[in-house]
């Protein structure tokens, strides 16, 4: 089974709610990426998102495309990032092994390099799914296909803008999970969240069986409290990059070590949240 599929599974028998971190790869480098992947999931992450950097980010905001810009200048490439995953994998321990990562990668990086060949370097190096923000749900079936022969999933993304059939649409192409992006706009840490997310949300839910996971603009214990009644997963971004960033001159291990406490205290305000929800 793909990890996300038994992820889901697991914590719908335990009524509880994934913690997805977004890293991206390579910012400030690639041993500080691993680093932080696997001090994420043992402070209690259940899947970990990684962003392929790209020249020209589609719905990023400032934080996080311009740590985008920061490795590729230091000259990080895909085939890079693949083995850093491969070496996780390899190296990893029994929980970090059942921890499904996705990436967050543009059609472009993947048409670039020939989709199946993209493909099977995500599979080999232990990728569960992909997430194409520039590919429309016209043009996604190959990719879906192509995909799920070599057990990646396909995640695909809904907007507070997308009309209601186009939704179903979407849902009914999408595999894993589906990413509701909880503003129309960029990613970015915000003070609250639109007051008719959780009814879009909600809708959402009587549409699809597909588990639902909010990204953008979620960077505190208020929005994890206000979400998690109607999520099955929760994205925090530009809080674990943004901190990253201005600590670039710091000790690494000190910065992931306290990157590591917010996401742990993410996790029990998520925890208990849940529990109540």
């Amino acid at each position: 089974m793909n990890r996300i599929d038994a992820l889901f599974s697991r914590l719908r028998a335990e009524k509880q709610r994934a913690l997805m971190p977004f890293v991206t790869a390579g910012d400030p480098d690639l041993p500080t990426t691993a680093m932080l992947i696997n001090e994420l999931v043992a402070r209690g992450a259940h899947m970990v998102e990684v962003g392929i950097p790209y020249s020209d980010p589609i719905a990023d905001g400032p934080v996080i495309a311009a740590s985008y810009h920061r490795a590729l200048e230091r000259g990080v490439k895909v085939g890079h990032i693949f083995q850093t995953f491969r070496t996780l994998r390899a190296e990893g321990s029994g929980r970090f092994n059942e921890t499904p990562m996705v990436a967050m990668v543009s059609y472009a990086i993947i048409h670039r390099i020939g989709v199946d060949r993209y493909l099977n370097d995500a599979a080999t190096a232990g990728l569960d799914g992909l997430i194409v923000p520039d590919l429309p749900v016209e043009e996604s079936r190959s990719l879906m296909e192509r995909a799920s022969v070599r057990h990646l999933k396909l995640i695909q993304l809904i907007t507070p803008t997308t009309p209601k059939d186009r939704a179903v649409e979407i849902a009914r192409s999408t595999t894993g999970f589906i990413y509701y992006v909880s503003v129309a706009g960029i990613t970015g840490e915000r003070q609250g969240l639109p007051s008719d997310l959780v009814d879009a949300v909600g809708w959402l839910r009587t549409q699809t069986d597909l588990p639902i996971c909010i990204g953008f603009g979620i960077s505190g214990p208020d929005q994890i409290r206000q979400l998690a009644p109607v999520a099955d997963g929760l994205i925090i971004g530009s809080a674990i990059v943004r901190r990253l960033a201005e600590a670039v001159n710091r000790p690494r291990a000190d910065v992931v070590h306290e990157i590591g406490q917010f996401i742990g205290e993410m996790a029990k305000v998520l925890e208990t949240a849940s529990a109540g929800a």
